[in-house]
């Protein structure tokens, strides 16, 4: 286990986008380093790209703006490509654990062993607390009157809140809604 550096002089109070592998861990280093953490995760669960779900968007290329967003790039059947012991976070490997026994043993595991891990990590570091679900960032920028702080507009249930923090850590991955090029007389 990496041991955990000495605190700042000074504590941050954080804002991290996204509670995805990249959220996670950089929520898990913010906070061993002394600063107080706040993860805004849209969905309802961690995970991220990892999260599948079996629904699909009603408009694939994204042309109606008032279209539901369904989050997901998974299939039911994928599989990873890199073996287990790459994906891992250095000071929690991603091993196969013995009292898992119902969990998926291979090498280049499902999806569902991915989030398993990363539920696992969730876990045993307490990251969870840190987390508000279903609530989404629709504004992050330079507060007015403090340009050194930022000013994050959220969303959660229709109730908007606005709230100061020191920085923020993006990591909302770059699945989250496709881009199309336009092509003029292609659309």
């Amino acid at each position: 286990m990496v041991p955990a550096v000495n605190p700042p002089t000074t504590s941050c109070h954080v804002a991290v986008i996204g509670a995805g592998a990249a959220g996670l861990v950089a929520a898990r280093e913010l906070r061993r380093s002394g600063h107080s953490v706040v993860i805004f995760e849209r969905g309802n669960q961690i995970g991220g790209v990892w999260a599948y779900t079996p629904n699909v968007e009603p408009d694939p290329l994204s042309i109606d703006p008032t279209r539901p967003v369904i989050h997901s790039s998974l299939y039911s059947s994928l599989r990873t490509i890199i073996p287990r012991e790459c994906m891992g976070f250095t000071d929690f490997p991603f091993s196969t654990r013995p009292e898992n026994r119902s969990r998926d043993p291979r090498r280049h595991p499902g999806h569902s062993e991915v989030l398993a891990y990363l539920k696992d990590f969730a876990r045993e570091f307490k990251i969870e607390e840190m987390i508000r679900f279903d609530t989404e960032v629709v504004r992050a920028e330079p507060a007015a009157k403090n340009p050194k702080k930022w000013r994050v507009e959220s969303r959660n249930s229709g109730d908007v809140s606005d709230e100061i923090y020191d920085a923020v850590v993006v990591c909302n991955g770059h699945y989250t809604e496709p881009r199309h090029a336009l092509i003029p007389g292609n659309n």
